[in-house]
């Protein structure tokens, strides 16, 4: 049986409102620099995107840089007390993003979940900060990620999103003027290792984003770096 999650009618809308849309918006509004996305040229059709979070910019960023093969039926985990609490917000939210809702209080357990999703076959888009950062540094991640690709024995892709917290920061309505540099970078697919523990399997998932954040902030920020960057925590550097 399929519906929004799966259906090839719901998809094709998806790729009319992002790369149509969506896409249109956001690459006006900012200068995108995408690293990396010949390291997807292996991934087949079910994984898990990993990404630090900081900025509402975050998703639409990601899902129309990842190849449209990739991007058909992605679906993103997204706060059931925020964006689906009013429905002119949650239809909108299912609509640009084939979101499902995460419940953060952990009391009122959904129907559809990450795991039910991945078991029919739907990659996921996953923010293990479980919030967007205020101040653009990459907090704790929690494991839920690294467990459920673990478990299906499924890649995960870890990306990290570069300058969009400068862009357009936790409390602002819209991206600054200026066409400010963002960038995105997709890193080598990660699975689990024989006998690897998911709380280590986590760490190395946050690490590889460190370290993409690290290789690539100067050349898509430039001359900007010192005033745009991505905050790497202090025990994070070498």
């Amino acid at each position: 049986m399929r519906d929004r999650f799966t259906s090839r009618c719901h998809a094709a809308a998806r790729f009319v409102a992002q790369r149509g849309l969506l896409k249109s918006v956001v690459w006006s509004a900012t200068s995108v620099t995408v690293v990396g996305r010949e390291r997807l040229e292996n991934v087949e059709d079910t994984y898990v995107v990993v990404a630090n979070h900081t900025s509402h910019l975050d998703t639409p960023l990601i899902m129309c840089s990842l190849p449209r093969r990739l991007a058909r039926y992605l679906a993103v985990g997204a706060a059931a007390d925020y964006f689906f609490d009013v429905w002119r917000r949650r239809g909108l939210t299912a609509l640009f993003f084939n979101a499902f809702p995460v419940d953060r209080t952990g009391r009122n357990p959904r129907r559809v979940s990450a795991k039910s999703l991945l078991n029919r076959g739907v990659p996921l888009l996953i923010f293990p900060e479980g919030t967007r950062s205020r101040d653009g540094s990459l907090g704790a991640f929690k494991p839920g990620a690294a467990a459920l690709a673990s478990s299906a024995r499924l890649p995960v892709l870890p990306v990290a999103v570069i300058g969009a917290h400068a862009a357009h920061p936790h409390g602002s309505k819209w991206p600054k003027p200026g066409r400010l540099p963002v960038g995105v970078v997709f890193g080598e697919p990660l699975t689990a290792l024989p006998g690897e523990s998911v709380s280590e399997f986590t760490e190395r998932i946050r690490s590889a984003i460190v370290g993409l954040s690290e290789e690539h902030s100067d050349r898509i920020l430039g001359a900007n770096t010192a005033s745009l960057d991505v905050v790497i925590p202090e025990g994070d550097r070498p």
